[in-house]
């Protein structure tokens, strides 16, 4: 005999459920801008990116607006001195000795005042005299390194380190502020990528996806013209075209424009191909849509995704090229600062003076992982497959 279930009406009120377990229970629906969000800023290192980009950006484009110097501001006085000079202290005063047997007075807050007048020479001796307020500071180069001497003719040891507070990335072989050059060098290569990528995007869009939808002997056409530029390697494209053209910005924005969107190109063919016989686009054939409406509005933003993560990845290639373009010396003309043409300047002082090589080419390290690690980030990202 089955036993009698009574139900009262208490227990149809609602359970008192602890907030762990309602999370675990329900979420909250999401569309897919911010599905995309969430995962991507759930990825540490694409966040981590994306705010070293942003900080890029605001040292590139805001930090020039609030340095006394300007990329070509040279003093000559001031040529090749670090960010961390080894001073000598001759009666409380501080002095810094250039490679070139300089002798610069330092202030105690690690200014740079002044360079010392030369007095007189003794090459016997190998001793150059110079004058602090009136009176002479000898200064020996018989040994390695050169030291000042003091009123009983000994060698004083250059015992105290100081931060160069007047030039804080020290200055290059003209007298120039290299954290102002590095500014405006991260300036350009960020505006070369970027417009270069657009344009590369942009016609890797549409040469790939008219190949792809067009089909037939319309697409063996159009991707044999790729085959054949992608034969020759693209660096060597964009060097016969630097040499033909003459040094500039705009010449350098045109050379990586024209062959690096073959491989935009490919990315957008195949994923056309593979989007074109799906039920909406025979639904929108049905409705009378164009060809090019198809195209444009339907296929080609469905395959955004991959299209994104491409455009991210092409722009630490274009900076590295840019920088590699300036560093054999048709890059960026002079005087204006770029990462290149600053690693192509500091080779000649790279024994004396390696910072001036070490700042630029971080500075090209630090974009080119940061680009990647956002790049990493889009593609997990924008797959639907990891939709959890």
């Amino acid at each position: 005999m089955s036993k009698e279930i009574i139900v009262s009406p208490a227990d149809w009120e609602p359970l008192d459920i602890e907030n762990d377990l309602r999370e675990k229970i329900w979420s909250t629906q999401r569309t897919f801008a911010e599905d995309v969000w969430f995962r991507f800023s759930h990825k540490k290192s694409a966040f981590a990116g994306l705010l070293i980009i942003l900080l890029l950006m605001l040292f590139a484009f805001v930090g020039p607006y609030l340095t006394p110097y300007s990329f070509d501001t040279q003093t000559l006085d001031f040529s090749n001195i670090p960010p961390l000079m080894e001073v000598t202290n001759v009666d409380d005063n501080l002095f810094y000795i250039t490679a070139n047997l300089k002798v610069i007075h330092v202030g105690n807050n690690g200014k740079l005042l002044a360079a010392l007048p030369k007095l007189k020479e003794d090459t016997a001796q190998k001793i150059i005299y110079y004058d602090f307020n009136g009176r002479e500071l000898p200064l020996s180069y018989q040994k390695k390194p050169a030291a000042i001497l003091n009123h009983e003719g000994k060698r004083l040891r250059r015992d105290n380190k100081v931060w160069n507070t007047s030039y804080w990335l020290g200055t290059d072989g003209l007298g120039r502020d290299l954290l102002t050059r590095l500014m405006y060098g991260t300036k350009i290569s960020l505006i070369v990528a970027l417009i270069a990528t657009f344009v590369n995007m942009t016609i890797g869009m549409i040469y790939g996806g008219i190949s792809a939808f067009a089909g037939g002997s319309v697409d063996t056409v159009m991707m044999r013209i790729v085959d054949i530029i992608s034969t020759v390697p693209l660096t060597l494209y964009v060097i016969l075209i630097m040499v033909i053209m003459t040094d500039g910005f705009l010449s350098i924005i045109i050379a990586l424009s024209s062959v690096y969107w073959v491989t935009m190109a490919r990315v957008v063919r195949g994923q056309i191909y593979s989007l074109k016989e799906n039920e909406f686009v025979y639904a929108a054939k049905t409705i009378g849509s164009s060809q090019s409406t198809i195209l444009f509005r339907h296929l080609l933003p469905n395959a955004m995704g991959p299209i994104l993560v491409t455009a991210t990845m092409m722009i630490p290639s274009a900076i590295f090229m840019e920088a590699f373009l300036g560093f054999i010396g048709i890059g960026i003309a002079a005087p204006m600062a770029s990462l290149g043409t600053m690693c192509n300047d500091s080779i000649q002082a790279l024994r004396s003076n390696p910072y001036q090589l070490f700042f630029p080419s971080l500075m090209i390290c630090i974009i080119m992982f940061a680009f990647n690690y956002v790049g990493d980030g889009l593609r997990d990202a924008l797959d639907p497959k990891l939709k959890k």
